[in-house]
């Protein structure tokens, strides 16, 4: 019991010191502009271009505050403002990120494919898996219990998932860029590189705190079972 809360704390202090990587490379990088002189939209439909997927996907501006992403429904990559529009270092990366899993997809990724049939399961069990099993922990009742807990691995599953996933579209990313000749010296493409390999830093410490959870939760469950 007490090595499983030593889990869960160690992958939540992981977790916020992930975050906190990312936010100061971001930071850092957004005040260097990109060379090209593109904005990440720009960058992310050169890439798809090269790749010949250019009117294939969409490359849309978000509002408000959603998060970079792309969705293979839409076969759209969907990029916040300072990304979207940003000239930067940063922009470009996250950018060539996205464009990345558009290339997965149309290659048949299959750790993508994997991922996007997790979604569903990992979205139900992200609302109502651990309040159910701590609903069930309290009320002594395991069954309930135990649903919350199997809910709750689905997610864990996603974020176990996304790890792959995540990391080659980074390498994917870094790929494109060179070829298209977009990171013309040393300090671009180690800017780059930095943001990509702080951001991955985020889905690992996510997989591991999931992981603390969900064999707390099981621990619990075995001592009142």
């Amino acid at each position: 019991m007490g090595f499983a809360l030593l889990v869960v704390a160690a992958a939540a202090a992981l977790s916020l010191w992930a975050q906190g990587a990312v936010s100061r490379q971001l930071r850092r990088w957004r005040q260097v502009p990109a060379r090209s002189g593109l904005s990440g939209a720009e960058v992310a439909r050169a890439l798809l271009a090269a790749e010949g997927l250019a009117g294939q996907v969409q490359v849309e501006r978000l509002e408000g505050s959603g998060r970079d992403h792309y969705d293979p429904r839409a076969r759209a990559l969907r990029l916040s403002p300072e990304v979207h529009d940003g000239r930067d270092l940063a922009a470009s990366g996250v950018a060539a990120h996205e464009a990345g899993h558009a290339l997965q997809q149309a290659l048949g990724h299959q750790g993508l494919r994997l991922r996007s049939l997790a979604v569903p399961v990992a979205m139900l069990g992200n609302a109502v898996g651990l309040p159910l099993l701590v609903l069930g922990l309290a009320l002594r009742n395991l069954p309930l219990a135990a649903i919350g807990l199997v809910l709750y691995a689905g997610v864990v599953l996603l974020q176990v998932l996304s790890l792959p996933v995540e990391i080659d579209a980074s390498r994917r990313a870094l790929v494109g860029l060179s070829q298209a000749r977009l990171l013309e010296t040393r300090e671009e493409a180690d800017g780059v590189r930095e943001v990509l390999n702080s951001a991955a830093l985020t889905y690992v410490a996510a997989a591991l705190s999931g992981i603390g959870l969900l064999l707390w939760g099981a621990l619990l469950l075995g001592r009142r079972n």
